[in-house]
């Protein structure tokens, strides 16, 4: 088996992953079985199978296949890289080819060593947010994606403010590609920018810090202004009251005299 130590792919583009094998009498056996595993012993997982039968120049995969990945060589040319469409960062790990030479008797090949494939992308901010209270202090919090791990800096209202060190996500993590940066002390009615950057691009994107609210008001009472108006509205009322009184005392009737 000869199989490539590691490959690079970019974050959404295809990949091929490099395996070839020899056996000079394979051509002469009934069928091939290919297959391919991330991960190596129990734990591992069977990402695509096919069988090429005799005098076949294709690998038949199964029929629950997963559309993105299927055999970029031909078995019975001792070709059987893998390619894998539209790479993602969770992609990343170590894959094991084998083959299967079915015949008088039942041979097998698989690499041992495997071949790691490492994913790469740009900066990608997926979250910003401020957290806290006027009793505790606020803090912005940036949460960022990358392969390799991007740096992150903080731009304040006037100035570049202290680097502050990123913090990856654990080993194991559901999201190890992802890394987080707090901003204590942030001020009310200012904006922050967080910029992420690694060796493929930068992001950046800006928060405002909107101030605290006004207690409200308690029930039953309204704003001074829309108290002023309408105390002004009943005064016009109680005088145009007043008016049409005095006119009825005077005799007055349904018509006007000239």
């Amino acid at each position: 088996m000869h199989v490539q130590a590691e490959v690079r792919a970019i974050d959404g583009y295809p990949v091929v992953l490099p395996c070839t094998f020899s056996h000079p009498q394979h051509q002469q056996h009934a069928a091939l079985q290919v297959l391919w595993r991330l991960g190596h012993g129990q734990g591992s997982t069977v990402l695509y199978r096919c069988t090429s039968r005799s005098g076949a120049s294709s690998c038949e995969p199964r029929p629950e296949q997963d559309q993105r990945y299927r055999l970029e060589g031909n078995p019975r040319q001792h070709d059987l890289s893998l390619r894998i469409n539209s790479a993602a960062l969770q992609d990343s790990g170590r894959y094991y080819c084998r083959v299967e030479v079915e015949g008088h008797e039942h041979i097998s090949f698989e690499d041992k060593m495997g071949t790691r494939l490492r994913v790469e992308a740009a900066p990608k901010i997926v979250r910003l947010s401020v957290e806290g209270s006027e009793a505790s202090g606020f803090r912005a919090m940036c949460r960022v994606q990358g392969s390799p791990l991007p740096d992150i800096l903080w731009v304040g209202p006037d100035e570049l403010l202290s680097d502050l060190p990123a913090r990856p996500q654990a080993q194991g993590s559901s999201t190890p590609f992802h890394a987080v940066s707090l901003l204590p002390d942030v001020e009310p009615g200012q904006q922050y920018t967080c910029s992420a950057s690694n060796p493929l691009g930068k992001e950046q994107a800006t928060l405002y810090v909107l101030p605290p609210q006004a207690p409200p008001l308690p029930a039953g009472t309204a704003p001074p202004l829309l108290l002023l108006l309408l105390s002004v509205s009943l005064g016009a009322k109680v005088i145009l009251l007043v008016g049409v009184g005095v006119w009825m005392l005077q005799g007055g009737s349904g018509c006007w005299w000239k």
